[in-house]
């Protein structure tokens, strides 16, 4: 016998665009809801994202802008860059779903979108558009609710560094501030903090609530229709990253400390099935004074090399491409970290790195802690960073002269639309010629892992004979990425977070 300590229709477990979702559809179709965050701040690993964008062909926003894209064209890119890893129902179900879902948020003048042209990330796959399928949360003034924006997570540099929150909400600010504040319509919801989940309560095999903590005790909340369990990846948990081969380290992880992986348990103890539990959502990482290499994108100049001077990628594509082929490399024993960005002085010192996610710290704390290096030539640049000296200057006579042929030969920079996306409308090649020489170290860097527990199309998890668990449901990185291993478009992390939450509740509301 369970004493409960509270009791709701819905219970949501995470506050990102997931959860924030899931208990606004809730709460909008009628049902009490109960949401329970982990941390001290509402948000999640949504509220990091500079763009909080979702990846949902021809929604209404696209098409008042002139989109002519079509959903069977969608489809061919999804499937033509996802291929089987998945199931292709799940595929579909995400690819279709996102335009109603933005249809029926539309519907409440708190939540509004705004187009963001930003390429799909497999420029050459059939269908891929160079403008996207992509929107973004319209940015909210926030200075008359500073109770609110207190109580959202981020800015990275407000919660790395120190610096003064902001009194606009932008990006995956904006999208959770915007379904809190939307939320305060509704009767019957209840917001807590510092609720970590527990575990899961089972009845006669259908998951009838959970067991959450405050710090202090234990207390039972009951959902008469569902769980859903929203609540972000494992990517800060050392334990799981190593027990399921995910590479790299929580320390370099672009989630919140909150992401331990408690709902992945949770889940797997009452029988639930995993899938793509090694995956991520990869970046390069630039290496930040703290030791911390943190998701960077937004290059506007320079070249990678590895442990032997020598370049091995394209350094403009989509930085999920760009972080699998650092640990592919890595896997085959043909590269070790830190990798080092080359660049020179045409700039100045500072890397041509135009979004950090992690503001700059001052010049001389990465050259103190080593993280960057000048030298007059690319022979002391070499020797300070550990590189053979020859090879070096060779790797960057030949990308030289590949500037002046305007043409990559090795990597094909500037092939796809994507590596167009931060020149201005100028060439993707930049030649390396003016010292003094600069070198910054790169490593590994992730926005959150995505193996979690398998789900059908409407987000009910399964258990592993392949039968959906009554009561429980998942989406986002807490569920299997419908994506499996690969990163299609900017907003998919987001845009599936949002969309299966939605369907989960709507699923949900009719039990």
């Amino acid at each position: 016998m369970v004493d409960w300590a509270e009791e709701c229709d819905v219970l949501v477990v995470g506050s990102g665009a997931g959860g924030c979702c899931g208990a606004y559809t809730a709460a909008r179709e009628g049902l009490s809801v109960t949401l329970v965050e982990a941390s001290e701040y509402f948000g999640g690993t949504t509220s990091y994202s500079g763009g909080g964008g979702v990846w949902f062909p021809t929604n209404a926003v696209l098409k008042r802008a002139g989109d002519d894209d079509t959903i069977e064209d969608a489809l061919e890119y999804y499937h033509a860059v996802v291929g089987d890893r998945t199931p292709r129902e799940l595929q579909d179900a995400y690819v279709r779903g996102g335009a109603p879902l933005i249809d029926y948020l539309e519907s409440d003048e708190d939540l509004a979108f705004t187009p963001y042209p930003w390429p799909d990330y497999f420029g050459k796959a059939p269908k891929a558009r160079a403008g996207g399928r992509h929107i973004v949360p319209t940015p909210l003034p926030i200075a008359g609710d500073p109770e609110l924006n207190e109580s959202i997570r981020g800015p990275l540099g407000r919660e790395r560094n120190g610096d003064a929150l902001p009194d606009m909400l932008i990006g995956g600010r904006a999208l959770v501030g915007r379904f809190l504040i939307a939320l305060r319509k509704y009767p019957n919801v209840q917001l807590h903090r510092n609720t970590p989940l527990e575990e899961l309560v089972v009845e006669d095999g259908v998951v009838v609530g959970a067991i959450v903590s405050n710090g202090q005790e234990r207390r039972a909340i009951r959902a008469r229709k569902g769980v859903v369990l929203a609540a972000g990846g494992f990517d800060q948990n050392d334990e799981m990253r190593s027990k399921y081969g995910v590479p790299g380290a929580a320390r370099d992880s672009m989630g919140p400390w909150s992401n331990l992986g408690k709902a992945h348990q949770a889940g797997i103890a009452v029988g639930a099935d995993v899938d793509l539990m090694g995956e991520a959502w990869w970046s390069p990482g630039l290496t930040h004074p703290d030791g911390r290499s943190a998701f960077a994108l937004c290059f506007t100049a320079g070249i990678f090399v590895d442990q032997d001077g020598h370049r091995f990628t394209n350094e403009y594509a989509p930085y999920d491409r760009l972080g699998r082929e650092v640990i592919d490399r890595m896997n085959a024993g043909k590269m070790t970290l830190p990798f080092w960005m080359i660049y020179d002085d045409s700039k100045g010192e500072v890397p041509p790195v135009g979004a950090t996610n992690v503001p700059f710290s001052p010049t001389e704390e990465y050259v103190e802690k080593g993280l960057w290096k000048s030298a007059d030539t690319l022979a002391g640049l070499a020797e300070q960073i550990g590189v053979p000296a020859a090879a070096l200057e060779a790797t960057v006579t030949r990308f030289n002269d590949f500037v002046a042929e305007g043409v990559d030969k090795d990597f094909g920079r500037g092939d796809e639309p994507y590596d167009l996306a931060f020149t201005g409308g100028g060439s993707a090649l930049v030649p390396i010629e003016k010292g003094p020489f600069h070198a910054a170290q790169f490593g590994i860097s992730d926005l959150g892992t995505k193996g979690g527990l398998k789900t059908d199309t409407v987000g009910r998890v399964l258990d592993t004979a392949g039968k959906p668990i009554t009561g429980l449901y998942a989406a986002g990185n807490t569920m299997a990425a419908p994506s499996g291993t690969v990163y299609p478009g900017g907003g998919n992390p987001i845009g599936t977070s949002a969309l299966f939450a939605h369907l989960a509740v709507k699923d949900a509301a009719t039990r």
